[in-house]
Order: structure tokens, then sequence, then C-alpha cells
């Protein structure tokens, strides 16, 4: 295999609005950020995705981008940029860049123009038309917007304030080009490129994921920016299946190293439905599809149990409240000794939970305000509402990081702009970092396996038969074999296995010295080189 540094590395994903505020107005910074790298450097990550920083009015929290080669003022300058990726060099952290090029924030200079006349310059960066199509936007309502001074519509697959980019316009792939660029050039290491799946649509067929022209542009961003380079790119892809994740990542095709897949995510939602609406967490069906990703032959697969985004794994699916640590620590270990690339979000390293919302004042989402919106309209009520949110709303992950038991965590001195989980005096990195059992010692040992043991990123997988909410695996290497077993319950279950335990790897438990026929005690989970 080519062996690349992000293949032994694991990425931190920072939300920069919520991760540390160093100037006291309540809303993180780039400086903020630059002062919590030895934490990083501590746990043992090797790169930093950072959420967007760029210039931005902020209608979805930076990933509207007013000017792609700004720095937004809430979050610093471009010397505090320049700054940051000093910093993190010093340390041995990369820095990988949100790539929003999907679409701008409408107060982008090019959209500005666009909407002057039909026949300015700028007007076919972004995609017109005369009527509406049943385009609908990801954010509730049609994709399409009236400009009432063109007396045309605008295709917004997000916000209306997020006008979509016409990717069929050679003129757009250079600007984003130059772009990227200008980030390569100032030492990025990489990009995580948002729903690029997005922008090879074919608008008039109504078709917008994996569309007909999608690899071809990739290969041509490939070609023109990063394809020479020693450069991590991971795309978002939500509809992507093994075979479609190989076209993206097979090394031959010259497009990206990796993407992030969701099935394991919408495992959750309804069959039909939306992802508001409530399914249960089904162990069976996610052994099944982790094992499926992980026969990816071609290309290589990412790892990750949640974002920006999506609710707080141990919340949603593990239990935040008996079993926190130990459920906490299930999943990392369950995640971390499979084949694939971790990332971590912030204080998912600390066992953070979702977020008690008890009013929509509470909620700051743009998403989750649309949907409540929607279905008032549709006779939901609105403890209905706030229980789907309080579930699965995007604000669950973006509340301000813990970092001790001052005030607001120690996240700002100032009044931060979402409200802190009240758990932190529980839940914090400064208590944390000193308690030889927490969460993110587990995390800081999982990271540290991984630099140094070669079974962990190159061995083969093999999913063994276990009770339904048991997930065991095997990873084979040089002749060795690794034994990964992990309790996904509130419920005591059963283990058999042939095997015998030669030297433990990690546990959430007490080690054991046999094996051959257990009960494994609630959310636990442990792995030995057996023989």
């Amino acid at each position: 295999m080519n062996k690349k540094w992000w293949q032994k590395t694991v990425v931190y994903q920072i939300y920069p609005r919520s991760f540390m505020d160093a100037n006291g107005d309540g809303i993180g910074d780039l400086q903020g950020i630059i002062s919590k790298l030895d934490y990083l450097q501590e746990l043992g990550i090797g790169a930093i995705w950072l959420s967007p920083v760029y210039q931005s009015p902020m209608d979805d929290n930076g990933y509207d981008i007013s000017d792609y080669q700004a720095i937004s003022e809430e979050f610093g300058t471009m010397a505090d940029m320049d700054e940051l990726l000093a910093e993190a060099h010093r340390r041995d952290i990369e820095i990988v860049m949100d790539l929003v090029v999907n679409h701008t924030s409408d107060e982008h200079a090019w959209f500005v123009e666009a909407r002057q006349s039909k026949n300015n310059p700028y007007r076919d960066y972004y995609i017109w038309r005369d009527k509406p199509n049943g385009l609908k936007s990801i954010f509730s309502g049609s994709a399409w917007q009236l400009d009432e001074e063109t007396g045309q519509y605008y295709l917004h697959l997000f916000s209306k304030r997020q006008p979509d980019l016409n990717w069929e316009n050679p003129k757009v792939h250079q600007e984003v080009y130059d772009m990227m660029n200008f980030w390569i050039d100032k030492g990025i290491g990489g990009f995580r490129m948002d729903v690029i799946d997005l922008i090879g649509k074919d608008i008039d067929q109504e078709l917008t994921g994996n569309g007909p022209r999608l690899h071809e542009y990739l290969h041509e961003m490939n070609r023109a920016t990063f394809g020479d380079k020693y450069l991590l790119t991971v795309g978002e892809t939500w509809g992507a299946t093994p075979e479609i994740a190989e076209l993206y990542s097979a090394p031959e095709r010259e497009e990206l190293s990796m993407v992030f897949q969701f099935e394991h995510v919408t495992n959750t939602y309804l069959d039909e439905g939306e992802k508001w609406d409530k399914k249960n967490f089904s162990v069976p069906l996610l052994k099944e599809i982790f094992a499926k990703w992980q026969g990816l032959e071609k290309g290589w697969n990412s790892l990750f149990w949640y974002n920006h985004d999506l609710p707080r794994i141990v919340s949603i699916w593990g239990n935040d409240k008996t079993y926190r640590v130990h459920s906490a620590k299930a999943f990392a270990i369950l995640l971390h000794l499979m084949k694939g690339t971790p990332y971590i979000y912030q204080g998912e390293e600390l066992g953070m939970t979702n977020y008690p919302f008890q009013t929509i004042e509470e909620v700051n989402d743009v998403e989750s305000r649309n949907m409540r919106v929607e279905r008032l309209e549709q006779g939901y009520s609105e403890t209905e509402i706030l229980d789907a949110i309080r579930r699965v709303g995007r604000d669950n992950a973006r509340t301000p990081m813990q970092w001790n038991v001052q005030p607001h965590a120690g996240f700002t001195t100032g009044k931060p702009w979402l409200a802190v989980n009240p758990n932190y005096q529980d839940i914090n990195a400064e208590g944390a970092i000193s308690n030889p059992d927490s969460v993110f010692n587990t995390y800081k040992a999982l990271i540290n396996l991984r630099k140094h043991n070669d079974w962990i990123i190159y061995g083969d997988f093999e999913l063994l038969n276990s009770a339904d909410e048991v997930f065991a695996y095997l990873r084979k290497y040089q002749g060795k074999k690794y034994l990964v077993v992990v309790n996904l319950s509130d419920q005591v279950n059963p283990f058999t296995t042939g095997f015998v335990p030669y030297k433990s790897v990690i546990t959430n438990d007490k080690v054991r010295q046999e094996i051959s026929q257990i009960e494994l005690k609630p959310w636990e989970a442990f792995a030995y080189e057996v023989e």
C-alpha cells in the first residue's frame, strides 16, 4: 500500500465559535484555538479540521462565505491565521481547512454583481431559472428564491442566503482553484470539502447528489491544486456507497484521499421519514454497515461518530447518565481500532453530551428553527418539536467546549453565543486530563496505539458472530490476530470465542484473564492480541 501521513494520524474537528474565546466577546476565535494547541498536542492528534473561519455574515455559522481569502472579524485576522498555522506546525499538527464551494453567501461580491442584471459578467456564476422546479432546500421549503430586481429565481440548496455556484461555468472552476492554491501556498495540510457531492448536479433533471460531471470536476480540481502535494482531502458525501467512495478515493483516479460516508448515521433515520423522526438504534445494522465499509479495497475509509451537524454520540446511542464514561469509551475503542482515519469532534474526547433545551429561544440553529415553523404548520406540538431538537438538533454539538469549572466552563469571560451545557462542573477538560480513568485518557491511549501499531492501519478486518448488541471483530496482520469486543447496551451480554488472550491492548474495565466464554458487563469494551 502507498503509505500516507494521514493514515496514521487522528484528525480533530474544531468548530471555532464554540472552542475557546480569547477576547471575552462570547464567540470562540483563532487566538483561543492557539491557546489550546498544547491541549491538543497532549491528546496526540496530528491534524485539525477547522470549520470555516472565512469572512461571512454568519447566516449558517460560517458556511455562507462572503470572502474566501479573508478572515471573519469575530474570529480574528489573517495575521492570527498565519500564527495558528505556524504554532500548529511547531507541534507537528496540520491545519485542514473547510472548503465550501457548492455555494457562497448572498453577500459575496460575485453574487452582489450577479443580481445586478441578467447580462452581468458574474450572472453565470450562479444558477438562474425563469420558473422554479420541484427541488427542495435541505433547510426546508423550495430551493428557489425569486430575485425581485431581475425577475428570475436563483437556486439555493441550503438557506436562501446561500446561493449555489454554477459549476457548469469554467470561470467558477478557475476562481475556486486560485483560492485553493492561495491557502495551499500558506501551508495548510489539506481540505475537508463541504457537500462536495452536490457540485456536479443536473438541475433540470432535479438531480443534486453524485451528478454526471462530479468526478470530472474533482479530477480537474486535483490536477489544478492539491494533486502533487502531500495533502489530506476528504469529501462530505451523504449519498455515497462503497462503490461510489472508491470512485472518489482510489489513488489511480486522482480525486480525493477519502470521503465521509453517513450510512451509519442515517441508520437512525426512518426508512420513509426525516431525521427528526425517531428510529431506534440498531446494533446489528451498525455492524453490517461498518463491516461493508471496512471491505473498501481501492480507497481509504474515514472513521467518525459525529460532527458539528450531528448530535453527541454518547447521548443518542450511548447512555449519557448511568454509563456515560463507559459508553463514551466503548464507542471510542470500537471506532479507533478499525481501518481508516479517525476524526474526533471537539468535546467527544471528554464524553460531552447533548444539551437539555427547554425552549425554542435557546436554539440558534437555522435548520432546527426552520423545521419548527414547518412542523407547527403540520400540526406538531412544541413538545414534540423540542424533543426532536434535543435528540438530533445541530446545536447539541455546538454548545461551547467545557474546559474547567469556572463560569461558562472557562470558554469565555463574557456571555457565550450559545449556552454552555449545565453539566460542565462534572464534564470538563481540566478534570479529565488529571483522571487516569477519564474518557480523555482513553482517547489519548487510542491515538498513541495508532501511531505505533501497523495492524490498526493496514490489518485485515473480519466481523465475528456475536449476540445482537455485541460488536466483535478481528484484525489480522503479519500472522498476528487482535480481537476487539464491545457491548453496545445497558444489558449484560454473553460472548463466546475460542481465542486465548495473549496481551491486553486496551479496555474500559478490568483486564480479563480468560475470554473464551464470558458475560460482558454493560458497555464493556476491550481489545487483546490473541492466540
